[in-house]
């Protein structure tokens, strides 16, 4: 069997240091927002290129975070993406707000800036457009450029969800560094991912960073004493400690992932697959290797008999889903088409070339 991912292999890869370094925070005696949290926050700031990192609970609480660190709530829209993990659009709601989804462009799966300058000038609810979340998608970056220039001209925040993305550049900028504020996931599967959930929120301006750490803990800044109606979503001092680890890897992993998606790309060429493409300046992670086919399922079904594992990102659009029914408010055909098609292949560092192989001659000749 060839797993789709192997959350597993990445801890096996670096057990003895993740072991200690378990061990010692377990020794210390020290739990909750100590030590490891405050030198991870340090350094994962420093690898994405901004000034503060605050460590959350999860990556759904990083960008319920990241909104109400930037005042959206109650009565503002955001705009974001379907074809998504629906914890970005549950996201919104969570921090009060309302979701506008639109839809993608077809090659890079990520927020067409073309279809965000229509919504914005063809909406007409009654909530503020306050921000759009731009979410980079399977480690390919969206077009921010344009975006960034959106987000200017019409007076708009731009939160970068990055739970995918973990290091990724654009441009030679890490994602994460260029909107007014990121979320990122450390879920198991993630490029950097805990043993557990984990996530955290980061940005470059120090009054959003101060307002984040209240909110992120009941809004003390004096315990027991709430300044502002905060929640409770701290990164635990053990999956810090595994994560400091781990991010010390993450450009070698990420770079083992492009190895990978290159003997995907050579020889998957004669498959009639859709492969990914890297488009602009940009350097993708492949968090996962998305292929497209009008035959999705019966290639599912053919590689599942002969012991590979597959997933599908996505395969119900967020806005087709009956709990988030009411947040399309336009067609979006590029999206519904992509969870037709869309496949995600074995995708993680410690995948062989030669499991990569076998993975290629399935679809090629099984």
């Amino acid at each position: 069997m060839i797993p789709q991912s192997d959350p597993k292999a990445g801890y096996l890869a670096h057990q003895r240091e993740i072991d200690e370094a378990v061990k010692q925070t377990l020794d210390s005696g020290w739990y909750i927002l100590g030590k490891q949290v405050a030198a991870f926050e340090q350094e994962f700031a420093a690898f994405v290129g901004v000034g503060h990192c605050v460590g959350v609970a999860n990556g759904t609480d990083a960008l319920v975070l990241a909104m109400r660190a930037c005042g959206i709530g109650a009565g503002d829209a955001v705009i974001t993406v379907s074809h998504t993990a629906v914890a970005t659009v549950a996201a919104i709601e969570l921090a009060g707000a309302e979701p506008m989804l639109v839809d993608i462009d077809p090659v890079t799966f990520t927020i067409c800036p073309q279809a965000v300058e229509v919504a914005i000038k063809s909406y007409r609810g009654k909530a503020k457009l306050k921000a759009i979340i731009a979410v980079h998608l399977y480690g390919h970056p969206a077009e921010m450029a344009a975006i960034q220039e959106l987000a200017r001209r019409y007076e708009l925040k731009v939160v970068e969800d990055c739970a995918q993305a973990h290091g990724a550049k654009l441009a030679e900028r890490r994602i994460g560094s260029i909107g007014d504020i990121a979320a990122f996931s450390f879920y198991p599967t993630k490029n950097l991912g805990a043993l557990g959930d984990g996530g955290a929120v980061v940005t470059n301006d120090a009054g959003l960073a101060e307002r984040l750490r209240l909110l992120r803990e009941y809004g003390w800044r004096e315990r027991y004493v709430s300044e502002i109606a905060g929640m409770n979503s701290r990164l635990d001092e053990l999956q810090a400690a595994l994560l400091r680890v781990k991010l010390q890897y993450l450009d070698e992993e990420n770079a083992r992932r492009r190895q990978i998606a290159a003997v995907y790309d050579e020889e998957l060429k004669p498959s009639g697959l859709a492969l990914p493409k890297c488009v602009g300046e940009v350097e993708h992670v492949y968090h996962q290797y998305v292929v497209r086919s009008r035959e999705r399922d019966v290639l599912k079904a053919r590689l599942r008999e002969q012991g590979i594992g597959t997933l599908i990102h996505y395969p119900v659009p967020v806005h087709l889903q009956p709990a988030y029914r009411h947040c399309a408010h336009s067609a979006l055909p590029e999206t519904e088409r992509a969870a037709r098609e869309v496949l995600s292949l074995p995708m993680f560092p410690q995948l062989r070339d030669e499991q990569a192989l076998q993975v290629c001659d399935a679809i090629l000749h099984g």
